[in-house]
């Protein structure tokens, strides 16, 4: 008969000090597990919300403040537009359902915003909002739920506006034909596309409104003056007509605007904008005919700061022209789509070194197609051989 041995340790004390250990180890484990998931939970957090933001954004509010652009993920369904046949039934119907997913969707966000004192402005003609912070700002702005990302909007100087060496347009603030560098007669680039043929038939761009978003405009020109929209032959109103998307110097420019900020007058502080005007409507009535359409109208939006953009400010210049405010007035409440353009001139570029990424003004371009409106981009100046193109808007 085998005998059993009893291993049990009799000394009360010391198996009380293994229990103690043992559990102790238990609950270093287990601590250790909740400190590693968690860990391992905070850096996938930290990598999806910077997943949502442009590198460029990262980078520049790590430094300091910065401005970037906002985008939710709930934008408007414009698709029962194509249904729609008059502009002005398409104009009204895409303005509501811009406008009201705005409304209701930023609301939150937009108070957060408030209440933290943090610079913003919201827009409709996509469903975002401009903000100006630091990288605190951009990680509560990107950790949201409704927001799908985060764009630069940084000044970066257009390199496409260049002006023809051969006069075809018109030069800035000339009162007279006495000069003779001021173009007189129709302008071999009319005569090249067979335009003053198409006048003959009778079709002179009459009834029409052509929007520009530029430079600004020099809208007393004397080849300008007669197709503003905004001149009634004795005085002018630029309710409706004009708007400045130019609320701050840029850094890049150096001196102060030559035209000022947030101009209730139009107002050209590089020239270029109304050399493409010219070039749109020009015809100053005693024989110089510079415009391919001297029979339509304009108004004008200037998305620059002296030749320096931003996709915010090509923004804004698009959602005036769906449906224009008067100076000084609401973008919702004041807008009217039923004075929005046919037709808009973009006479510039906006390249991914400006921070334009094809589905942040995608958006905006569709929006303004959708209402009726047809955008009409510059093919620029510039290429690497004949039929090539480095930066078309």
């Amino acid at each position: 008969m085998k005998t059993r041995h009893n291993h049990r340790i009799k000394n009360p004390i010391l198996r009380t000090s293994i229990l103690t250990v043992a559990i102790w180890v238990v609950l270093c484990m287990v601590a250790f597990s909740i400190w590693n998931g968690s860990a391992r939970s905070n850096a996938e957090n930290s990598a999806a919300w910077q997943k949502k933001v442009d590198p460029q954004v990262l980078t520049l509010a790590a430094a300091g403040e910065t401005d970037f652009l906002v985008y939710l993920n709930e934008q408007a369904d414009l698709s029962r537009a194509a249904a729609l046949t008059s502009k002005e039934e398409k104009g009204a119907f895409v303005f509501k359902a811009l406008t009201d997913t705005a409304r209701r969707s930023q609301a939150s966000l937009i108070n957060v915003l408030k209440n933290q004192e943090i610079a913003h402005r919201p827009y409709w003609i996509a469903n975002m909002v401009w903000v100006r912070g630091d990288i605190s700002a951009v990680q509560t702005m990107a950790q949201r739920s409704e927001v799908a990302h985060i764009y630069a909007d940084p000044w970066v100087k257009s390199d496409s506006l260049s002006f023809p060496s051969t006069p075809i347009g018109i030069a800035p603030h000339a009162s007279t034909g006495s000069d003779a560098s001021y173009p007189s007669g129709i302008q071999w680039n009319i005569e090249k596309v067979n335009a003053p043929q198409v006048w003959a038939a009778g079709y002179t761009g009459q009834g029409a409104v052509i929007g520009g978003q530029d430079t600004g405009y020099q809208w007393d020109h004397p080849a300008l003056k007669a197709k503003y929209r905004g001149w009634n032959g004795t005085s002018a109103d630029h309710n409706y007509n004009w708007h400045d998307a130019i609320h701050e110097d840029n850094p890049g420019s150096g001196e102060e605007n030559s035209c000022g900020l947030d101009l209730t007058v139009p107002c050209d502080d590089y020239g270029h904008g109304t050399h493409t005007m010219g070039t749109m409507v020009g015809d100053d009535g005693n024989g110089m005919q510079i415009g391919m359409a001297p029979g339509a109208r304009w108004i004008g939006c200037r998305n620059m700061e002296e030749g320096w953009g931003r996709p915010s400010t090509y923004a804004e210049c698009f959602q005036w022209f769906v449906a224009p405010w008067p100076i000084g007035g609401d973008p919702i409440d004041d807008a009217d789509p039923s004075k929005a353009p046919d037709v808009i001139n973009n006479s510039w570029s906006c390249p991914p070194s400006e921070g334009c990424a094809w589905d942040s003004l995608q958006a905006i371009v569709n929006a303004t197609r959708a209402a009726g409106i047809m955008v009409v981009g510059s093919a620029g100046n510039n290429g690497s051989s004949c039929g090539r193109l480095n930066n078309p808007i």
